[in-house]
């Protein structure tokens, strides 16, 4: 069946299909942000990499958004504890 503007099929209209590593942009960088605030600014390393790993998770449900997630925490927190060690 076509339509009356052309030779276009109707019905459902497919995306085309994403690469493995254009759909988990943000969740790799919030991994990268995540060890990144291991060693340098955890607060604002780790928390920009939590932030985005919760975006990739929720709003846009990508694979690698719970590694993410861990990575992220893990930076925020070990580097606030890692930076009290180091500071005492």
């Amino acid at each position: 069946m076509t339509t009356q503007y052309g030779n276009q099929p109707t019905g459902q209209h497919h995306p085309p299909a994403k690469s493995g590593a254009s759909e988990n942009v943000l969740s790799i960088i919030a991994i990268v942000l995540g060890a990144i605030g291991l060693l340098f600014l955890p607060i604002v390393f780790g928390l920009g990499g939590l932030v985005l790993a919760l975006i990739a998770k929720f709003a846009r449900h990508e694979r690698l958004s719970t590694i993410a997630l861990i990575v992220s925490a893990v930076g925020l927190i070990g580097g606030m504890v890692l930076g009290a060690i180091v500071a005492s």
